[in-house]
């Protein structure tokens, strides 16, 4: 899980003083690597692939000063050093100053020549919260310190690689009158990582926020600075929550053989995937913090309905939440706990609740649920049905939508029909590709939306299957996105099997092309992108069937015509007389005309 947050020259104040020491509160003149000992949490750590541009090197540890600087003022890190150089060489102190600024100054953004309101406020980082999911955390805290490690290893691996996308694949620079210009950055990202271990409600929360600086250089000659496309970063938070998820269950199988399964939280909404096999009561030991959330939220939500007279809408129950969460916060604890201090209060206190048998025995619980979910789970992907899976999950949900919108839900359809098996790289992205090419069309500028033409079947009857699904508005968007969902992929599946029997298709069924175009024969005037075929798994399943069947009727042949070569090689054998066959009984009931048929076989 992945979440979001500004960070302007207002707010790096309590970022400075809580966030960076374990979400705690620093005293009044503390150092802030004293402040980490104190809150039992580690010092922060320089990552990504743009700390050479000013001069830093990954791994190396954050200084309060260097967090000011560049993450609080958009200054280089060692500005205090260059600002010395200049003065000492003659310069005056502004035009010293000035060059230590990476990019527009923040004090350009409070003078009377800004007419925007929102480049008064600017934001100088972006605060990313990598969490995972509540199964990992009990396993983190309860299990042996073996298993803490690889845990913790898993975190590193998953958020590096999903920091490493938002390098490679989002991030831009944004120039020009309201960005029109728009580029790849240069180098890289800058980011401090701080590592937490525990929520507000001190219960085992591993999490580490990844502070990302806005700063970034152009793709220029001279390698001039500015600022990140915020549209850009903001709009793929959730396509980047499913990876560093997608991520973590891969290394958590690959490494302990645990399989995962879908967790309804909230009915009517989208579950989330747990580790299999672990108690389903550690889960609200866990999450204590969500239930304090939910009962405060259902106080205010009835005294708004008795205020305004009718119940909140989506808007206002989002607002009430956030609300419900303010009041709800506890204050941190002021204590200092090392992990190990925390780690045996945590198992005492899942030992008190639920015995020593359920805490002992998480592991090989996961193990046996993993067999089992093994055995039943096949690791084929196709390509074509999680198309059409995606497409209707998102119209369903969105209407109209952005591709980031499909690659977060088929990073969700791999994530569901893997249960932690590895994926291809660049499978998602096929599967957004092949949605793009087939089942799409523009719905504006940058938007687009379902080709109803596509998905939609010309046959009004199977137009009255598929639309009920998507317009009963007593079921939430999401169970009517999955009733659309599997009625689509029930047409494929229906639409193959009975091309594979050379039969007709089953009636009533929601139609769509039996033969997708992205499987079809390219275009002569559309380029082939060399070295991508574009298969399915099940394609060449049902082919290799084929071709065994063949071979089991050739053998098959073969044997008889050696029966066949050997009784005549042996000579005729005497052969009884034919008994008479009785006559065949007569059939009471209808006389058929061969002119009608009441359903028979023929």
């Amino acid at each position: 899980m992945l979440s979001e947050a500004k960070i302007g020259p207002r707010g790096w104040p309590y970022y400075c003083n809580g966030v960076l020491v374990g979400d705690g509160h620093r005293p009044a003149g503390t150092p802030l690597r004293a402040a980490q000992d104190e809150a039992g949490v580690p010092a922060g750590f320089w990552t990504g692939r743009g700390l050479a541009a000013v001069g830093l090197v990954a791994g190396d540890v954050v200084t309060e000063r260097q967090a000011q600087l560049l993450l609080g003022e958009g200054r280089h890190p060692d500005a205090d050093r260059i600002e010395r150089e200049r003065l000492e060489a003659g310069d005056d102190p502004a035009k010293a100053r000035r060059a230590t600024v990476l990019g527009r100054p923040i004090e350009h953004n409070q003078s009377p020549e800004t007419e925007k309101a929102k480049e008064r406020s600017p934001w100088l980082a972006m605060d990313l919260v990598f969490r995972a999911p509540p199964t990992a955390q009990i396993a983190w805290a309860l299990l042996g310190e073996e298993y803490r490690l690889v845990l913790e290893l898993w975190q590193d691996i998953a958020r590096d690689k999903t920091l490493a996308w938002f390098e490679e694949s989002v991030a831009e620079i944004r120039w020009g009158s309201g960005g029109k210009h728009r580029a790849p950055i240069r180098d890289g990202l800058i980011v401090a990582v701080f590592r937490h271990y525990e929520s507000r409600a001190g219960k085992p929360l591993l999490h580490d926020h990844a502070v990302v600086s806005i700063r970034a250089r152009r793709p220029d000659d001279k390698g001039t600075w500015g600022n990140l496309s915020a549209d850009s970063m903001l709009g793929h938070i959730v396509a980047a929550g499913t990876l560093y998820s997608l991520y973590f269950m891969e290394e958590v199988s690959a490494r302990l053989g645990w399989a995962w399964e879908p967790r309804e939280v909230t009915p009517g909404r989208r579950p989330v995937m747990e580790i299999a096999g672990i108690d389903q009561r550690l889960i609200g030991w866990q999450s204590t913090r969500r239930q304090q959330i939910a009962d405060a939220l259902s106080v205010l939500v009835a005294d708004y309905q008795e205020r305004q007279g009718y119940p909140p809408g989506e808007l206002a129950t989002y607002a009430l939440d956030r609300q419900a969460a303010d009041q709800t916060r506890p204050h941190k604890r002021k204590e200092p706990r090392s992990l190990s201090e925390l780690r045996a209060g945590w198992r005492a206190s899942a030992t008190r609740a639920y015995g020593a048998s359920t805490v002992a025995r998480l592991g090989e619980r996961a193990r046996a649920a993993a067999a089992a979910i093994w055995a039943r789970v096949c690791p084929v992907l196709d390509i074509a049905l999680a198309a059409v899976d995606t497409v209707a999950v998102v119209y369903v949900m969105c209407g109209a939508f952005k591709r980031w919108h499909l690659l977060a839900e088929a990073r969700r359809h791999l994530a569901y029909v893997l249960r932690g098996r590895p994926h291809q790289p660049g499978l998602d992205e096929q599967i957004v590709q092949a949605v793009v090419d087939d089942y799409t069309r523009p719905a504006g500028r940058r938007m687009m939306a379902a080709d109803l033409r596509a998905l939609y079947p010309r046959d009004t009857e199977d137009q009255a299957v598929l639309r009920p699904l998507t317009r009963m508005r007593t079921a939430s968007p999401y169970e009517r996105a999955r009733l659309a969902a599997g009625a689509l992929t029930a047409r494929v599946r229906a639409v193959r099997r009975g091309d594979r029997l050379n039969s007709r298709t089953r009636p009533h069924t929601v139609a769509v092309p039996a033969t997708p175009k992205h499987l079809r024969p390219s275009r002569p005037d559309r380029k082939a992108s060399p070295g991508r075929e574009r298969t399915t798994d099940v394609a060449t399943v049902e082919q290799t069937g084929r071709t065994v069947e063949a071979a089991a009727a050739k053998m098959a042949a073969k044997l008889q015509d050696g029966i066949r070569d050997r009784a005549v090689a042996r000579g005729p054998r005497p052969q009884p007389a034919p008994a008479t066959a009785p006559p065949p009984p007569q059939q009471p009931a209808t006389q058929h005309t061969p002119s009608r048929t009441t359903g028979g076989v023929a």
